[in-house]
């Protein structure tokens, strides 16, 4: 199911909209102000965001911004600025479409049906592992509901791992993948070193299924999760 966070403090627009996009077959969750919004973001599994710019405890626009270091999700902007400077920054800050009060709701569907038909390609990057949840399009990363931090190169290498399971891929074929051109001038002990910083993070339990299993002489496989 696509799920939709609706941030506006206009509670009667906040429900207007909200049934609006029910019609759609949407899950719909509710924000009033950005602290709301914080807390279910922190859970995860949102879709996409149509977030207020004027709220009572801040701006959708520095929302936005903290989003974006470390989601792709797509956000809608709503607001009553309609200033051509206003409306260049919320793209500049990563906003995906720009609405402004008042508007249509029949409007306002049709713009986020679209947004989401854009956003697909990054809803299908998303996976679920025995108990990671796995979504490379937001950069998404949890083990049993617990939010991972995975550098970039982390992300890289589960992401080429993942996306080949039960291949063996080698040590060459890693390094070429994660690091591209600059593979030459990375030291071999990079893939090694960053193989055991991702086990840790993914595979931090004796009794948690090995993901990332290593075929001696040749590389490394993504497996279903079997003990080895």
């Amino acid at each position: 199911m696509t799920t939709l966070l609706i941030v506006e403090d206009d509670i009667s627009l906040n429900k207007g909209i909200a049934l609006t996009l029910a019609q759609e077959g949407l899950v719909l969750e509710q924000a009033y102000d950005l602290a709301g919004a914080e807390e279910r973001l922190a859970r995860g599994g949102i879709d996409l965001i149509l977030l207020d710019v004027n709220l009572p405890d801040g701006s959708g626009l520095d929302l936005c911004e903290k989003i974006r270091r470390t989601s792709q999700v797509p956000i809608i902007f709503l607001t009553a600025n309609d200033m051509e400077s206003d409306i260049v920054l919320g793209f500049e800050l990563g906003g995906d479409d720009y609405i402004t009060k008042p508007f249509s709701l029949m409007v306002l569907r049709s713009r986020v049906m679209a947004v989401l038909r854009r956003s697909r390609p990054f809803h299908e990057e998303r996976l679920t592992a025995g108990d990671l949840m796995l979504d490379f399009g937001r950069m998404e990363f949890r083990k049993k509901g617990v939010s991972l931090s995975l550098s970039k190169t982390e992300q890289k290498l589960l992401k080429v791992l993942v996306s080949h399971p039960g291949q063996v891929l080698t040590r060459e074929q890693l390094m070429e993948r994660v690091w591209d051109r600059e593979a030459e001038f990375v030291d071999e002990n990079a893939l090694t070193v960053t193989v055991k910083r991702l086990r840790s993070k993914i595979e931090d339990e004796p009794s948690a299924p090995v993901h990332i299993k290593t075929v001696y002489g040749l590389g490394y496989t993504w497996n279903a999760g079997e003990r080895e």
